[in-house]
């Protein structure tokens, strides 16, 4: 298929109506069409989708789930590969595309026996041993990191974060942005290490290269009044107030009634609300605060007031940047200011407003205790900004799970096909039908280093041969023998440091064969009725 060739991919509401074995055969078709989209974007050399909706908002990515997610897919059958590049993503972050196409062909070498009259219940055992098995085998093979040396341990991080991203948009710049994502992951909490303590802001313009780590926290400037631009942009050492209140005057809501006998008793109304608004000003004041940070928004009056005591304010501010200012300063986000104090307030080294590009930063750094970092993407188009964005995600989450797991296998198919041929091995000790099953799940595993190697623009039996012969001839030797993308051909890819945590080749196994037997074990789809429908058919029972 040539990839010039646009393929739409038509999947209809419902399924076959038939049952059994046609329905079987329908349902594996419905799977193999959107695998047939998604697979050319495996590997370094994979392709990417553009992928447009009705609003005409484009996203161009070659993420599996990020692909599954945005095509409207109706069929409940295919909505399995979709529910397992969606688990892969949430718990590994990579190897998403790999789970959906390795689904997709595990149900493709079941179509044969399908067709033979072999129970789908036989299939489904057979393959979930053989899942089990090459579970063990990678449990067995894998190589352990050395933890205790510093420098090996980063070297082997960084090397499982450039392979996550030699498929993506940033390959290029891979070696910068591996060593930003190991400092980032790194600087977390070694016993609650949450993901989410790493901010990723996307700036417009400028060159990938000017990206950028800050070892604390960065926003852009918030919306701001009157008044804003007399108050300091820099600080040393200065105390920061995090809160969640809103420092303005509320207008009055719609139908709001007063009633007053005397008309000087509006005064006092109006009087009243002033001194609320300075009550909590002043005890802000009182705090010691230099910095003052809130979720909700700060009005013209506070950001005066502010100014006249040159003290730095931003309203509005993101909760997911609060949340990381809290963390690393240990201090809540305050909702009231009765009884604020001193010890309420956080504190850092350095504040500063930048320039980045056409926007301006509030950057936070020199925290006692480091748990969150923010990454400044830079770029050009907003599409290019947004699958970086992507890409550093899948990293950042196979460093993390690196981190909690160090073994590591090799990449670019090679795993892939220790195990086809470990499970071809130990399908000649069994008989009966579970040896020709065991032996077509081998076969499917092939599908991963061929894929890479088509996408790559080479001659993939020619690949494969090669490898078949050096992982069968000898195993021990050329056990970790794959896809050679740089000269084309084949080598060594523990040697090549394409490494990639065991954790993800082990959810990858268990999810695809678990959404291939969840397929084969359906035999009919029935369409349960609407709401509206069974009331519909309650009124008419009635009559």
């Amino acid at each position: 298929m040539s990839y010039f060739t646009p393929t739409i991919v038509l999947l209809k509401e419902g399924t076959d109506s038939s049952q059994g074995k046609g329905h079987l055969l329908s349902n594996i078709d419905a799977c193999t069409e959107i695998v047939n989209t998604l697979k050319s974007t495996l590997g370094p050399r994979g392709m990417d989708k553009l992928i447009t909706n009705d609003r005409g908002k484009s996203t161009v990515t070659n993420d599996g789930a990020t692909v599954m997610r945005l095509l409207d897919v109706v069929h409940p059958a295919v909505q399995t590969l979709v529910d397992i590049a969606m688990s892969q993503d949430s718990e590994v972050g990579d190897g998403t595309t790999s789970v959906v196409v390795l689904a997709g062909e595990i149900l493709e070498q079941s179509r044969s026996f399908i067709k033979e009259n072999v129970h789908p219940q036989t299939l489904i055992k057979a393959f979930r041993k053989a899942c089990f098995k090459c579970r063990e085998r990678i449990k067995e093979i894998a190589i352990e990191s050395n933890v205790k040396d510093e420098k090996q341990w980063n070297s082997m991080l960084k090397k499982c974060a450039s392979t996550a991203m030699n498929s993506k948009l940033i390959a290029g710049h891979k070696d910068a942005f591996s060593d930003m994502v190991v400092q980032a992951v790194r600087s977390l909490d070694p016993e609650f290490p949450e993901i989410d303590l790493i901010g990723i802001k996307k700036v417009g313009g400028g060159a990938m290269e000017e990206s950028f780590l800050v070892n604390g926290v960065a926003f852009k400037k918030t919306f701001s009044y009157a008044g804003f631009e007399q108050q300091p942009k820099k600080f040393t050492t200065p105390k920061i107030a995090l809160l969640n209140i809103e420092l303005e005057l509320k207008n009055e809501k719609e139908n709001a009634e007063i009633r007053i006998k005397d008309p000087k008793e509006y005064q006092k109304i109006v009087e009243a609300e002033w001194e609320l608004i300075y009550e909590k000003l002043e005890k802000i004041v009182d705090s010691g605060a230099n910095i003052v940070l809130s979720r909700l928004p700060i009005g013209d009056l506070a950001t005066q007031y502010f100014a006249d005591r040159d003290i730095f304010c931003a309203g509005r501010v993101e909760e997911g940047d609060m949340k990381r200012l809290s963390v690393i300063t240990g201090k809540q986000i305050q909702s009231t200011t009765n009884g604020f104090t001193s010890e309420m307030v956080g504190e850092c080294e350095l504040m500063e407003e930048k320039q980045i590009g056409s926007e301006r930063y509030n950057i936070f750094t020199g925290f006692e205790k480091q748990g969150s970092t923010t990454i400044i993407l830079r770029g050009g188009a907003e599409q290019f900004l947004a699958e970086s964005e992507r890409s550093l995600h899948d990293a950042i989450m196979v460093v993390h799970r690196a981190m909690m797991n160090s073994k590591v296998v090799a990449g670019g198919g090679a795993i892939e096909m220790e195990l086809s041929r470990y499970l071809h091995e130990y399908a000649k000790t069994i008989y009966g039908k579970e040896q020709m099953l065991i032996s077509a799940f081998a076969k499917a595993l092939e599908i991963i280093p061929r894929q890479i190697s088509q996408n790559a623009g080479f001659d993939s039996v020619d690949i494969m041969n090669k490898l078949r012969k050096g992982h069968f001839e000898k195993p021990k030797e050329n056990i970790w023998m794959g896809v050679d993308i740089e000269n084309e051909g084949v080598c060594d890819t523990m040697k090549s440091f394409v490494w990639e945590p065991s954790l993800m080749k082990l959810n990858m196994l268990s999810a695809s064969t678990d959404a291939a037997c969840l397929v084969l074990s359906v035999d009919e789809t029935v369409k349960s009725p609407s709401l509206q429908d069974n009331n519909k058919i309650s009124m008419e029972g009635r009559k």
